[in-house]
């Protein structure tokens, strides 16, 4: 058969058709095609645009795959419109506008197609037509993989998308494919998108990766099944959800995912089942807006690789975990604003660095038969208007189990904790609580502690072998409560309990914070353990006793000379002022941009300290806020808690941190930037009373300030505090062990060294905090090293060797 020659065998039963031809052209022996006849086409390069009206098998020579290019200068090269089989073909188009292969009508069957192209759609799938699609191919880095549009269907079997220039398959106006072993990765958009209503998308053994998007989105009243389903490394949310979409995920792994592993919002629904989420930068669930909800069961989440809860419920959203694990994470569910609910059954919580449950702002969690493993707080109810009910719970190593702070109320029920080192229960700062047949034993300090006079109620409980005693009820000032009411509680000290009748002194302990050494900090304001009494405020000091503890911080050189620049501008300009003469105006907001880790925080409070020695400040006080403390559930309460937050800035610094979560790059109906126009207002209505501050990633910030010039022009300059490098981290390690009065050993020094230089400096690097942290962990391999000495001697108390250094992450 001669090159570019279309041969057509007929394969009806008819003797009066003709048994085969030979035609030169495809569109020629497709017209004089009848149904059922089978157009074998030979090797070449076909610049026609086709169409195939009738049920016909149009293929290429067996053997040759990718031998016959379908490629005209434009247009559509392949349009089927009929319940034909097209099979080894090569499909190339160049028109923006319009899709390589359409797919218009019938059942038609696509076997091992290729679609390389810079089209509109590689295939796209429309109105009536329900193909089945085999082993193709579609490579179109300017437009999208596969759509499925206007009511369109059919079934995708081990198909792939190599490349996409927007979404790798896309799903809308009421379609509705099935997807099965198929792959999609390298897509510019997202890998899988489903919108509009009626738009539905099934997916069985399939696999999404490597998108610089959302590895699935589902928006607009849309639905979503997957099952046994892969979706991973992707640059934005591993699966997200919006305005009534509905998803139901069975058996998927999602993992490797730098933002929020699933977000879903505005009264979409999620239901998992036996799915795992895993290796995620922000949230492994993010659930918000009231009716949003998402059900999760038999369900693991675990190894974040951020710095932010596993599960995150707000904004009226609801959440149900049942026999489902969280664990190494940095806290496990947080669930605020009122209407706001976490339900969680039968499920584990465990190796959590701060908080396992936190609930705050009016929100409501409920735990049955739960168990909390490892965490530096069980449970925290922060807030007046936060409860809910823990019942039948263990907490287990934790080092306080049940905080409840702020007029939070939770019933707590037939709950045991085990060996926590600070208390079991502690309540303070006009929390209430009522506890029930609940339980402490071994605990390093009290088994309840009650402070401040609080309200709390104690019904049948039980102590045993709690260090500092098993209750301490201590008064906190005119302005307390009545005390606890304590019924029919026991310890081990004595038979029976009562409430001290004479008021008792404040205790003061320590709080729970995450390390193992309590002098080292925590990152996050919202994990600040709650004081037991205030602390006597220590003497002002000058600006050069603070300028000199600035200067003895670790690195930020560019910093430090920023901030002498800016302090010795406003003493001069003071002292002008007292000699008669004109001071230049000096704005003292500030922008500091970065990232976690450098400094920020310190320095912040070090800039107020030296402005209030200065006489610019009344008090010199921080005050740390970040988005979760500005925006409200709805219109009006932001513009509160904002001024709120600046009232007791007053006389001080305003710290922001990430401030560009008020203004979020989808900002159409958020709250963030009620915050913003609220803070500016204050800032020229009080422009002496406050100095304001705002803090986060460089180019985030960027960012923020380019979209919001009313905040832009309010500051008078940006300081960027840079990453530490290996030198710096191993000065903080030494630091850290010269107050802690540990040495390194020969040879440490240089470990740390190599240590620091290997190791990863991703955007979850944590920089002095990492410093802090590895200090941290080689105490504890110290520790489980030297307690097996039996007589050590001091040097083997105090010496960190450099086998003490934990693994690279």
């Amino acid at each position: 058969m001669a090159q570019g020659t279309v041969q057509v065998t007929h394969t009806g039963t008819s003797r009066w058709r003709r048994r085969t031809g030979e035609y030169a052209s495809l569109a020629a022996a497709l017209e004089a095609a009848a149904d059922g006849d089978v157009l074998t086409v030979a090797p070449g390069t076909y610049r026609e645009n086709l169409v195939v009206r009738r049920a016909v098998t149009l293929r290429g020579p067996e053997g040759s795959p990718g031998s016959v290019r379908i490629a005209p200068a434009d247009g559509v090269p392949l349009t089927v419109r009929a319940s034909a089989v097209v099979q080894d073909l090569h499909v190339e188009g160049q028109d923006a506008a319009a899709p390589a292969l359409l797919v218009e009508d019938g059942t038609p069957e696509l076997v091992d197609v290729r679609v390389v192209t810079r089209s509109a759609a590689g295939i796209e799938v429309r109105g009536a037509a329900r193909p089945t699609l085999r082993r193709c191919t579609v490579d179109n880095p300017a437009g999208i993989g596969i759509a499925v549009v206007d009511g369109g269907g059919g079934l995708f079997e081990e198909c792939e998308v190599v490349a996409a220039g927007q979404a790798g398959v896309a799903v809308r106006g009421g379609a509705r494919p099935r997807l099965e072993r198929c792959r999609v990765h390298h897509a510019s958009g997202s890998g899988l998108t489903v919108t509009g209503e009626n738009s539905a998308l099934e997916a069985l053994g399939c696999e999404v990766y490597e998108v610089r998007g959302s590895g699935v989105q589902i928006t607009g009243r849309a639905t979503g099944h997957l099952t046994d389903c892969d979706v991973h490394r992707t640059t934005a949310d591993g699966v997200t959800l919006d305005t009534d979409a509905v998803l139901t995920l069975a058996d998927c792994r999602i993992h490797d995912i730098p933002e929020n592993a699933v977000d879903l919002r505005s009264r979409s629904v999620l239901t998992l089942t036996r799915t795992s989420v895993r290796q995620f930068g922000r949230n492994g669930l993010s659930v918000w807006d009231p009716g949003t909800r998402v059900d999760a069961n038999q369900c693991e989440i675990f190894d974040s690789t951020g710095d932010y809860p596993a599960v995150w419920v707000s904004d009226g959203a609801t959440a149900v975990l049942d026999s489902c694990r969280v664990h190494d994470v940095p806290d496990a569910l947080f669930v605020l604003d009122r209407g706001s609910r976490a339900d969680v059954v039968d499920s584990d919580l465990s190796q959590v660095r701060n908080t396992a449950v936190s609930v705050s702002d009016g929100a409501t969690a409920q735990l049955d038969d739960c168990r909390i493993r490892d965490a530096a707080t069980g449970a925290w109810f922060r807030d007046h208007g936060s409860g809910g009910t823990l019942n039948n719970c263990t907490l287990d190593g934790t080092q306080t189990g049940v905080i409840v702070t702020k007029g939070a109320d939770p019933v707590i029920e037939r709950c045991t904790v085990e060996s926590p080192s600070e208390a079991g229960f502690y309540v303070s700062a006009g929390g209430r609580g009522t506890f029930q047949n609940c339980r402490v034993t071994g605990s390093g300090g009290y088994g309840f502690h009650v402070i401040d006079g609080c309200r709390t109620t104690l019904r049948k409980c039980r102590t045993e072998r709690c260090a500092r005693g098993g209750y301490e009820f201590a008064e906190g000032g005119p302005d307390a409560g009545a005390g606890p009411v304590v019924e029919d509680c026991t310890s081990d000290e004595s038979a029976s309990l009562r409430v001290p009748t004479a008021p008792e002194p404040a205790v003061q302990t320590a709080g729970a914070s995450p390390g193992l050494l309590s002098t080292i900090p925590d990152q996050r304001p919202t994990e600040r353990p709650p004081a037991a009494a205030a602390a006597p405020q220590p003497p002002a000091r000058t600006s050069k006793d603070v300028l000199g503890e600035l200067d003895a911080l670790v690195g930020l050189e560019s910093v430090k000379r920023e901030v002498r620049a800016l302090t010795d501008m406003i003493e001069v300009g003071r002292r002008r002022q007292q000699a008669g003469l004109k001071a230049a105006s000096v704005k003292r907001h500030l922008v500091f941009t970065g990232s976690p880790g450098t400094g920020k925080t310190t320095v912040a409070r070090l800039y107020g300290e030296i402005l209030a020695s200065l006489g610019v400040l009344e008090k010199g006080h921080l005050v740390e806020v970040s988005r979760v403390d500005l925006v409200g559930e709805h219109i009006g309460s932001t513009a509160i808690r904002t001024q709120e937050a600046f009232e007791r800035a007053r006389g001080g610094v305003l710290f922001i941190d990430e401030a560009y979560a008020l203004s979020p790059e989808d900002a159409g109906r958020d709250f963030g930037k009620e915050a913003i126009d609220t803070l500016v207002k204050l800032m020229e209505d009080h422009r002496d009373a406050v100095v304001v501050i705002v803090a986060g990633y460089t180019a985030e910030m960027e960012r923020f300030l380019s979209v919001n010039p009313g905040v832009a022009s309010r500051f008078s300059r940006t300081i960027t505090f840079g990453d530490y490098g290996p030198e710096e981290l191993l000065r903080i390690v030494e630091q850290q062990a010269e107050e802690h009065e540990y040495r390194l050993a020969p040879g440490a020094a240089e470990a740390l060294l190599k240590y620091f230089t290997a190791i990863p400096k991703g955007p979850t690097f944590g920089n002095g905090r990492t410093a802090r942290q590895t200090f941290e962990a080689m105490v504890e391999r110290h520790a489980s090293r030297v307690a097996q000495f039996d007589e050590p001697s001091k040097d083997d108390l105090t010496l960190l060797y450099a086998e003490d250094l934990p693994d690279l992450p």
